[in-house]
């Protein structure tokens, strides 16, 4: 490797300090293939080229749509060179990662609704006044129980 294109490289602090992503995580896509290093540096660290900056990128924008980090080294590896494949894998992926999101916030408007189910059945307690119903069960006596 000769200097100028040692001068190009970075190490994983420098790129997380470019990219905003824990070097923990980081380390994590290059161990799992993300992302790619170009070696190490003398001291043992793991350097980078500015192509890491990209893949970076891309990684955060998918996540940022729903796709698991599994989904996206799927991806990458059904489609390494291919790039007519690209978009419709990309497409089934961000399909399952819309029906995820669809099942999830199905599952919060459920919890959503039991929660108005329970605050109009206990107004009275949640406001601090008795009633004549009560808790079914005084949820103090749950500490008790442990």
């Amino acid at each position: 490797m000769t200097s100028g294109t040692r001068a190009q490289l970075m190490t994983v602090g420098e790129l997380s300090r470019r990219t905003g992503v824990p070097i923990k995580a980081l380390r994590d896509y290059t161990d799992t293939g993300l992302i790619y290093t170009a070696g190490r540096s003398e001291a043992n660290y793991r350097l980078f080229t500015t192509d890491a900056l990209n893949c970076v990128h891309w990684i955060g924008q998918l996540r940022g749509l729903g796709l698991t980090l599994t989904e996206i080294r799927d991806l990458a590896r059904d489609c390494p060179q291919d790039a007519d494949l690209i978009g419709p894998r990309l497409a089934e992926r961000l399909r399952h990662a819309r029906h995820r999101l669809d099942t999830r916030i199905a599952d919060l408007h459920r919890i959503r609704s039991r929660m108005d189910e329970f605050e109009t059945t206990h107004h009275a307690e949640l406001a601090g006044r008795a009633s004549t119903n009560g808790w079914d069960e005084d949820p103090r006596r749950c500490a008790d129980c442990a």
